[in-house]
């Protein structure tokens, strides 16, 4: 399924996100009440021509830590927090021309932005109604805990709290009257760029399976 979001609210964002480096739009995909929904940062380059969210290479590698606990690409729901590729500009010069060129990167996206699009990702949230929430990254964990909020302390821990929602008086964010089981994971991408990471990245989703798999016995009894 290819969400389809409420007109006013993709208006909002676009005022909101107005003259910003931001391009594309990458709209979440996957049924309406998984068991999992994995929740990226933002769309890069390579999701930004396909609009297909974690299609990319570190999208490779999240399809293959979700598939070794018995899920697909069909069966869990796929988001991020920012739904356009946030891109810097440089200018380099090319190596076999000597002439300068104008390149656009990808970037992290800035809290600012992040706020923008919250209103649509607390919609979303609410339509798909996932039962775990897994936040890939610092930038998707502090979205849904705060900036307090740190992988690296909370990865393969499974939480049960509220998360930040868009405060309709458009003061920040305030704190969901609902309580979401949250298992933080480490962003695949960081797989990629340290290979050291990977057992630790591997167990962690293993230990998600192991959770998954006492919830199943829990609702057979």
């Amino acid at each position: 399924m290819i969400i389809k979001y409420p007109t006013d609210l993709l208006a909002q964002v676009k005022a909101a996100t107005a003259g910003r480096r931001l391009t594309g739009f990458t709209p979440g995909q996957g049924p309406r009440h998984p068991e999992l929904m994995l929740i990226g940062e933002a769309p890069g380059r390579h999701e930004e021509q396909v609009n297909i969210p974690f299609s990319g290479a570190s999208g490779q590698e999240l399809m293959k830590l979700v598939e070794s606990i018995g899920y697909s690409q069909q069966t869990v729901y796929i988001a991020s927090v920012v739904r356009q590729r946030p891109y810097s500009i440089k200018q380099v010069r090319d190596k076999k021309t000597g002439e300068l060129v104008e390149k656009r990167p990808n970037r992290t996206p800035t809290k600012s932005e992040v706020r923008a699009f919250a209103p649509l990702f607390d919609w979303e949230l609410g339509y798909v109604d996932p039962q775990v929430l897994v936040p890939l990254g610092n930038t998707a964990l502090q979205r849904l805990l705060g900036p307090q909020a740190n992988i690296g302390r909370l990865h393969d821990h499974l939480l049960t709290v509220p998360v930040q929602e868009a405060d309709p008086a458009g003061n920040g964010y305030r704190l969901s009257q609902r309580q979401y089981q949250i298992f933080p994971m480490y962003h695949p991408a960081a797989v990629l760029y340290a290979r050291r990471l990977q057992p630790t990245v591997e167990a962690d989703w293993q230990r998600l399976g192991r959770f998954i798999q006492k919830m199943h016995e829990q609702k057979n009894k």
